[in-house]
């Protein structure tokens, strides 16, 4: 979900100028005279906590006139000249004074200017404003190897034939007929994004002449800026002599500064419509056409996405976007599988059976308190698994496994196409430093680093397997937690007082165990991001993010596992009942089946899971800037209308978590694993997923925009190591799906009952009339004075027939009590049970053998992509010798007219 973020109003390119209209400080006349750029630290400005009417009113006694500033100036320095590129905070009262006068010493040394200025409303707090001049901007990205524009594209259109023509010519006759793409965003609200309509090359101040400056101060834009003066702060040492004693971020671990930041463009809201009036700011433009609810239906400005927030976090929103596309037909198939179960519940013949069966008496599912049960009791059960289990799931779960297929698949084309459009294609990620939290914990132990040969800390291999060990033991140890709480229970609940628990005990069982397993979920998330403390930023990316993924996924899916492939499996049968420490009965199945167990368990933990990380996400950082903004009312009076500085704006602000991205992809794989593993069992996974996207991406942007400090723009060609792990989902979905098919559902035993025991057995049928007798059939006999002591249940069941009941059914294909082998296993169950073994297999292999297939047949870079990145690399090889030939006849004609014409010049 993407557009272009390209536009041009009145036939002008228009330009945004960073403002913010609800920032208005009064400065005395000294301090609002224009200086220039200040880069001595002495100069420190005090803030000036202001209020309108009061400053007003003294300026009108005293006969002066409020001069009007421009509104601009609140990103520049005081001189209304020099642009604020970054921003550093720091206490006066903070210890570590030496250090931080070493480093701010070093950043003056490398060209970068400096001002002060005080909190408006906490003299302790200094904020650090810097300024690179165009000196040290060319410098430093010709070293990054910063791409800019150098000259306009030239958009080659291929030959058409006269045939494709003229069927273009009716198409487009037929479109105007049609209405306007509503969830496409008016162009006329979107700058015109230069870099997007160029050719781009590495920086180079050799032959600056190539590239194209109209104004060397917004030749680089702010996102560029702020990347750069980063860059230099990372490599900047805080004390003398000590070469590893670099980096910024080791003096905001210390506590040497508070935060550091790049300033957002000024305010998001403006008083004005953006329609009459036009965007204020980028930030106003990405609120109104991004952020804003009222444009939850449209298309997402990637491109302007990109350019104020940086290519990885572009990345993101490309691929959450694309995502929640490619879920439509996933939701569509999901819900048509839903309904059709819903228009067939009336002629489901096993549904039938079950309501009908008033004579047919179940054996109690616990010890003791569990009473005997009609088995039509469990009608209401039986119709809801059959909105689930029905003639489309097999259908929905070969769908689904292709969906994934095509998904990834597409997704690659698509990220082509943005890193060639956004210039990742040649992009290779710069040598990282250690983590100050990894060389902090690990400082004791080096070793020498091969490629740099100094020494570093490391972590201990041992140290890494037993934090794994001890991870997944505590998962195993939580998952045998809920087990034992769910044995235990049912027999509680069977003995409650209230009927209506007492009654329904398997589904209280069943509710309260999904419950206290999310807190159990949530808790242990918390508890494994302390747990591991990746050395680099890369393997963040890669190690550190497989170690999460693989603690979270199994902590969310330990017991949807268990509940479809172990719940009711291995309980033996009434009378040689399976223990757990020989003492609690394991759980038995619903006497509708084990699907309904597992449908509420997706169902519950998908709907809390995701309520909840939207409130963390949204609600969290509101609650916390209400609170400050309270705090700051209750200090200065609410009668006071304070005008804060953007910078002071922005520091009040959330930052950004610790961990980047990884909560946002982690939410969202999570979910994909969701929608994609036990997808059979739960169709309508993917809607809850689709639903839940269209909110994420409106809750995203607006924490991006309104909530957070600007983060830092940062590149990336791709998403990372996700992408490995959505693979590997897509893999584990096809081999779970074909085990919930062949071994939850009661798919495959409805199947052979049809064709080989069933009324149309031999006949090569398998319709609703086949069923007839189905439910009889999968139900065994017990003797109820065969039941052992401590499973013997209190009642006797005479309160059905007014006699004690003799014999009771339950769920399995074994031989009554009165056979040769009382109890023993029947040739249906053997029968039941290869075919269970065949489907799976069969299934397996044709849904891999499509995935390889669909994966082969679709390349991973579109042709018309190819192409295009053949001419650019013609055209600029042309256009660059062009240029400098251009320049070297300019300069033998300058000499010529000066009289110092030389021979054997060229050309």
């Amino acid at each position: 979900m993407e557009a272009s973020s390209s536009g041009i109003t009145n036939g002008k390119t228009k330009v945004f100028h960073p403002v913010a209209k609800d920032v208005n400080i009064l400065f005395d006349e000294l301090e609002a005279v224009s200086s220039p750029c200040k880069d001595d630290d002495s100069l420190l400005h005090p803030g000036n906590l202001t209020s309108t009417s009061d400053d007003a009113s003294r300026l009108e006694a005293g006969g002066e006139t409020v001069p009007e500033r421009n509104k601009s100036n609140v990103l520049y320095f005081r001189d209304g000249k020099c642009r604020i590129d970054y921003i550093l905070v720091y206490r006066k009262s903070n210890p570590q004074t030496e250090k931080r006068e070493v480093f701010e010493r070093n950043i003056r040394a490398e060209g970068l200017q400096m001002e002060k200025e005080s909190s408006l409303i906490n003299s302790d707090i200094i904020f650090v404003k810097l300024h690179a001049p165009w000196e040290v901007l060319g410098r430093y990205a010709e070293q990054m190897n910063v791409r800019m524009p150098f000259r306009r594209k030239i958009y080659y259109l291929p030959r058409r034939y006269k045939f494709m023509s003229r069927i273009d010519k009716q198409i487009s006759r037929f479109r105007r007929w049609l209405p306007k793409k509503p969830m496409r965003l008016d162009k006329e609200t979107l700058p015109d994004l230069e870099e997007n309509d160029c050719y781009t090359a590495p920086f180079s101040q050799q032959r600056i002449h190539h590239f194209i400056i109209h104004n060397k101060e917004t030749f680089f834009n702010n996102a560029t800026r702020s990347r750069i003066v980063h860059h230099i702060l990372q490599r900047i040492k805080y004390e003398e002599g000590k070469t590893r004693l670099v980096s910024l971020n080791r003096l905001l671990t210390n506590g040497s500064y508070e935060a550091a930041f790049p300033l957002h463009e000024g305010s998001y809201r403006s008083k004005n419509s953006i329609r009459t009036h036009g965007a204020e700011n980028h930030r106003h433009l990405l609120y109104e056409c991004w952020a804003s609810w009222g444009v939850w239906y449209k298309y997402q400005p990637l491109d302007l996405v990109r350019r104020y927030f940086g290519e990885k976090i572009g990345l993101y929103f490309a691929w959450l976007g694309w995502y929640t596309g490619m879920l439509f037909p996933a939701a569509f198939i999901g819900l048509f599988v839903f309904l059709y179960g819903v228009t067939t519940l009336d002629h489901s013949q096993v549904s039938k059976e079950v309501c009908q069966a008033t004579d047919i008496i179940m054996c109690p599912v616990c010890d003791k308190y569990c009473p005997f049960m009609r088995l039509s009791d469990s009608c209401v059960y039986a119709k809801v698994t059959h909105l689930f289990d029905n003639g489309a799931t097999v259908f929905f779960a070969v769908f689904m496994a292709v969906w994934a297929t095509v998904f990834l698949e597409f997704w690659k084309r698509r990220r082509a196409v943005i890193a060639y459009d956004w210039d990742l294609i040649d992009w290779e990620e710069e040598e990282e430093e250690i983590r100050p939290q990894f060389e902090a914990k690990y400082s004791k132990k080096e070793r020498m680093n091969p490629i740099s040969g100094k020494p570093e800390p490391y972590q201990a291999f041992t140290d890494k397997c037993s934090r794994l060990i001890v991870s997944i033991c505590v998962v195993i140890a939580a998952v045998f937690g809920i087990v034992i709480y769910r044995v235990v229970t049912v027999s509680t609940f069977a003995a409650f007082k209230w009927a209506l628990i007492r009654n329904n005990s398997q589904v209280a069982t069943t509710g309260t165990a999904v419950c206290i397993n999310f807190c159990i979920i949530m808790l242990l998330n918390v508890v494994s991001e302390l747990q591991w403390l990746p050395r680099t930023e890369s393997e963040w990316e890669n190690s550190f993010t497989l170690k999460m993924f693989l603690f979270q996924f199994v902590n969310l899916n330990s017991s949807t596992f268990y509940i479809a492939f172990f719940l009711g499996r291995f309980t033996g049968h009434p009378g040689a009942y399976l223990r757990l420490i020989n003492r609690w009965r394991l759980e038995e199945c619903h006497p509708s089946g084990c699907l309904i167990d597992l449908c509420m368990q997706m169902g519950i933990i998908m709907v809390l899971k995701q309520t909840w990380n939207n409130f963390m996400e949204l609600g969290y950082p509101l609650i916390q800037n209400w609170w400050t903004r309270r705090k700051v009312r209750q200090e200065h009076g609410p009668e006071r209308k304070i005008s804060f500085p953007q910078w002071e704006k922005d520091y009040n602000l959330q930052p950004m978590n610790a961990y980047g991205l990884f909560d946002e992809y982690l939410e969202m794989i999570l979910q994909f694993g969701f929608t994609t593993i036990f997808v059979a069992a739960f169709p309508l996974a993917p809607l809850l997923a689709l639903l839940n996207n269209i909110i994420e991406i409106r809750l995203d942007a607006y924490k991006f925009v309104t909530q957070w400090r600007r983060p830092l723009a940062s590149r990336a060609k791709d998403i990372g190591i996700w992408y490995g792990i959505l693979e590997g989902i897509g893999i584990l979905s096809v081999i779970t799906n074909a085990f919930v098919i062949a071994i939850t559902s009661d798919f495959i035993p409805r199947l052979v009952y049809a064709y080989k025991y069933g009324p149309c057995a031999g006949q090569g049928e398998a319709g609703q009339k086949c069923m007839v007798g189905y439910v009889n059939a999968s139900l065994s006999v017990f003797r109820i004075s065969d039941f052992e002591n401590r499973s013997e249940p209190e009642s006797d069941g005479s309160e059905f027939s007014g006699t004690p009941l003799k014999y009771c059914r339950y769920r399995d294909y074994r031989d009554p009590p009165h056979s040769l082998v009382p109890y023993g296993y029947t040739l249906q169950f053997w029968h039941v049970l290869a075919a269970r073994l065949a489907f799976i297999i069969v299934f397996e292999h044709l849904v891999f053998c499509i995935k390889h297939l669909i994966s082969y047949l679709i390349p991973d870079l579109p042709k018309d992509l190819r192409d295009r990145m053949r001419r650019e690399k013609y055209l600029i090889q042309e256009m660059m010798y062009e240029a400098e030939l251009e320049r070297l006849q300019k300069e033998r004609k300058e000499r010529k007219k000066n009289g110092k014409a030389h021979h054997n010049e060229w050309p």
